[in-house]
């Protein structure tokens, strides 16, 4: 990010590593919305020469003298959200926030991010996790940030057996939510978006019902699919500020909105009173960054080890060559019928 609206190639020094860091070279690479909202929507305001990329898979370069369990040439999974594991935000359960509201998202916001020939990960004990060998470089970048994402969509929303389930926004992170809610239990999960491909790749991850928002509104379509009543959760994983509103209007007393959408413009959320019960429906709104650190991303490693998910319908753009990162990031820009989420690899 050269500045406001602006995108190009930069020239910079090698990160220094402290002795609890970690030096690493990017294996496999993907852009991301949240990317976008940077750059063109100006939503963490002015950055100037700022390397731009959180999700990576990777090779370790070197480590400073107090890391443990990492060493040079080993391939790890870079967590798009790297916490300050002592701060006392951390020990409270809130390690994204460790330090301050949203600190534990350093990449592409605090410094610079792993779009770069060498990047810097703080805390290398605690922030990176060693790559299976049963996993590729390609599918260990969606660990980064969309499956963790829309997890914890999922986790937030504590979808429960039998649940039924609605997932606003189907993109990569929109996606993993369903395939989240199905692993937790959800009886049916409405799936909404609009582009052809997002819409298969939901059923493919278990949506039992499709809604189009081109063909009206979403609310009316869901409450005629459930004859009237009210669904269990709602996860807002895509959509502009009026997505609070349809989600409240959806959700029974008792129910929870659980938000993972980066919300990159707007100042004040629309709360609909009646349908939040005069403020007393015991409706919960919760908006949560991902977790980051190494455990999670062990355990959700795991689930592609086993079988247990495939991520490989996510990655409908491959490209092998570090200049075709523009390319890609525009893509996400411009968000084609076809497109989910492209990925470089750089071997």
């Amino acid at each position: 990010m050269l500045g406001f609206d602006r995108i190009g190639w930069i020239e910079k020094d090698i990160p220094e590593v402290g002795p609890t860091d970690a030096l690493c070279r990017p294996l496999a690479i993907s852009p991301c919305t949240s990317d976008v909202h940077t750059v063109w929507e100006h939503a963490i305001g002015d950055r100037h020469d700022l390397i731009l990329g959180h999700e990576a898979s990777a090779e370790v370069v070197e480590v400073g003298s107090l890391v443990k369990d990492f060493k040079p040439g080993d391939k790890v999974i870079i967590p798009a959200i790297t916490p300050d594991w002592e701060a006392v935000e951390s020990q409270a359960g809130f390690s994204q926030h460790s330090y301050g509201m949203l600190n534990g998202w350093k990449f592409s916001n605090v410094k610079d991010g792993t779009f770069a020939e060498y990047f810097h990960v703080n805390q290398a004990d605690g922030n990176l996790a060693h790559l299976p060998e049963e996993i590729s470089v390609v599918d260990a970048v969606m660990l980064s940030d969309m499956v963790p994402t829309g997890f914890h969509g999922a986790n937030n929303a504590e979808v429960a057996y039998g649940e039924t389930v609605v997932v606003i926004g189907i993109g990569p992170v929109g996606l993993m939510a369903v395939a989240g809610s199905v692993l937790r239990g959800a009886g049916r999960v409405y799936a909404v978006g609009s582009r052809k491909k997002c819409q298969e790749v939901a059923k493919f991850y278990g949506a039992t019902d499709i809604i189009n928002y081109r063909d009206g509104d979403i609310v009316e379509q869901i409450f005629e699919a459930q004859k009237g009543k009210h669904v269990d959760k709602v996860i807002l994983a895509g959509g502009g500020l009026e997505t609070f509103e349809q989600a409240v209007k959806l959700v029974r007393p008792g129910g929870i909105v659980s938000n993972i959408n980066y919300l990159g413009s707007g100042d004040y959320l629309p709360i609909p009173r009646v349908e939040w019960g005069l403020g007393m429906g015991h409706i919960r709104i919760i908006g949560g960054l991902m977790p980051g650190g190494r455990k999670n991303m062990d355990y959700l490693a795991q689930l592609l080890v086993n079988k247990r998910l495939d991520v490989s319908p996510l990655l409908t753009h491959r490209f092998g060559n570090f200049k075709d990162l523009e390319e890609g990031l525009l893509l996400m820009k411009d968000k084609p019928s076809d497109l989910i989420k492209p990925v470089i690899e750089l071997g």
